[in-house]
């Protein structure tokens, strides 16, 4: 199909053919990086944000484990500070750590190490949110039967939040995907590149257009796949079905009992 439509093209349209062998190409291969690059940031934001966001809860004056107040407001500084800086000036400022540590600073492994660290305070931010979701009461109870700090937040507070915490990491995938995408103005890889250095820099519109395309479409296919779970999860949701089913089924019991002849 994407032969003959190619050979179409060629005949009223060099350049659109151009662009539709480029797309059949790389198409493919550009999104899977785009996906790579995502996963493997997604994965170590979170195991460096995650026990951050953990420890901004479970340290404040009011957590299961208090930490000295100058040492909380240090950390609390350093990631504000990693947040307001721009994904793109951040970037640049990172790439000789990324020659570090990949070898390169050009390349979609070596646009992991910026999305990682662009990405990790969000995520931090993110869990802390989550975690102070938590209501007190069930803290204080473990606390009363005796439960170390470890596992009040091993055992009772992640269980607890983990439907918010999979919604957090949902955004958090979707932003760092849109992170990979900005990198692509500047060396790295996926579809940012094909839409900017291809799509944009050589005018090649149909090119730009799938790129753009095929990125709301990733956003939606994980987007939709972390509601389901986070829905599935939480408790409030799953309880309220069960309550509505269990309400449907015995008005139609008491229903079907009023209109048997016994009931006359």
């Amino acid at each position: 199909m994407a032969e003959w439509i190619i050979s179409v093209l060629s005949i009223t349209d060099s350049k659109a053919a151009e662009q539709i062998t480029y797309l059949v190409n790389n198409l493919g291969f550009a999104a899977w990086e785009t996906i790579y690059s995502t996963i493997l940031a997604t994965f170590f934001a979170y195991v460096i944000g995650l026990p951050l966001g953990v420890l901004l809860v479970a340290g404040a004056r009011d957590g299961v484990r208090p930490l000295p107040g100058p040492l909380m407001k240090a950390l609390n500084v350093v990631i504000n500070l990693l947040r307001s800086v721009p994904f793109l000036i951040l970037m640049v400022v990172v790439f000789p750590l990324a020659r570090v540590i990949i070898g390169t600073s050009i390349g979609t492994n070596a646009a992991i190490v910026p999305l990682t660290i662009a990405a990790f305070p969000f995520v931090a931010r993110l869990v802390e949110g989550s975690l102070r979701e938590m209501d007190r009461g069930t803290v204080e109870a473990a606390q009363a039967m005796g439960c170390t700090p470890f596992q009040i937040i091993w055992k009772v507070i992640l269980p607890e939040c983990l439907p918010s915490l999979l919604t957090g990491f949902t955004t958090a995938f979707i932003t760092i995907l849109g992170y990979g995408a900005m990198s692509g103005a500047i060396g790295g890889g996926g579809l940012g590149n094909m839409a900017l250095n291809r799509g944009h820099t050589r005018n090649m519109r149909i090119v730009l257009y799938v790129s753009v395309i095929a990125l709301v479409v990733l956003v939606q296919i994980f987007q939709s796949i972390g509601t389901h779970f986070a829905t599935r999860l939480d408790k409030r949701i799953t309880n309220t079905k069960t309550r509505k089913a269990s309400a449907r089924d015995r008005n139609k019991q008491v229903e079907k009992d009023w209109r048997s002849p016994g009931a006359m």
